[in-house]
């Protein structure tokens, strides 16, 4: 319970680093759209070969359909709705440069609010792994660290020029940070005596989230912003997770 406990803040701290790193020295929006691509890597690597494939072990086809397109419609209806509030912007830096048609509170809390919904699915899953006694996945913690850090740099980015102040922006990562250990809690412990076909479902249904959350979120901006070479970038991520795992 500890273990899990202690990875889940590991994994979510990665947010607050990104802030840290913001608010101490200004980096050029390419660099961050590489960190992103490679935390996209990482995050398809870490669904491909540990989410899916645990899922794989535990269930049949039936169960992974259900799980993973569910956690991919549930993740856009919520992406959806949290956007149309101004969460659209939690991952971009350049908010400033768009129009936004939302205030500066509701614009902040929807990306605080996001945040949260990313962290979620990510962290349940190592909770989830350790329950189901096969260890901390470092694979997925890698992933989720790399992942979470250029949504820290680039999501503070953004609230800064929104007018947040410091002291504001550190209570958010700081809830994120804890929201995610407490996450891997429940996953630890909620799930750990359930069935083999409950967490083939709810492996696939973290998978499928995390899947929407990439694509909608992730791909698209660290495109935009560094270029095709991303696409290599994002490569050597899900070659990392290959190696961790």
């Amino acid at each position: 319970m500890i273990s899990a406990l202690m990875w889940g803040a590991i994994a979510g701290s990665a947010n607050l680093l990104g802030a840290l790193i913001v608010l101490i020295v200004s980096l050029p929006q390419r660099l961050i759209a590489y960190i992103m691509a490679l935390g996209t890597g990482a995050l398809i690597g870490a669904v491909s070969f540990e989410l899916l494939g645990e899922a794989t072990e535990l269930g049949g086809l039936w169960e992974i359909a259900l799980g993973f397109l569910g956690g991919a419609a549930i993740f856009t209806a919520f992406d959806i709705f949290i956007s149309r509030k101004g969460g659209k912007h939690r991952k971009r830096s350049g908010l400033k440069d768009e129009k936004a048609t939302d205030s500066k509170e509701s614009s902040g809390l929807a990306i605080f609010v996001g945040t949260v919904m990313d962290a979620i699915p990510e962290t349940a899953m190592i909770g989830l792994g350790i329950a189901q006694g096969g260890g901390v996945g470092l694979a997925l913690i890698v992933a989720i660290f790399i992942s979470n850090l250029p949504e820290g740099i680039s999501s503070t980015t953004g609230m800064r020029k929104d007018g947040y102040t410091t002291r504001r922006i550190m209570f958010m990562w700081i809830f994120v940070l804890v929201a995610s250990a407490a996450s891997a809690l429940l996953g630890y412990s909620l799930l750990e005596q359930t069935s083999d076909s409950t967490q083939a479902i709810i492996s696939s249904f973290a998978a499928g989230a995390i899947i929407a959350m990439i694509a909608s979120t992730m791909m698209p901006e660290a495109h935009e912003k560094g270029g095709p070479i991303v696409g290599l970038i994002t490569a050597i991520g899900v070659f990392i997770t290959l190696l961790f795992g």
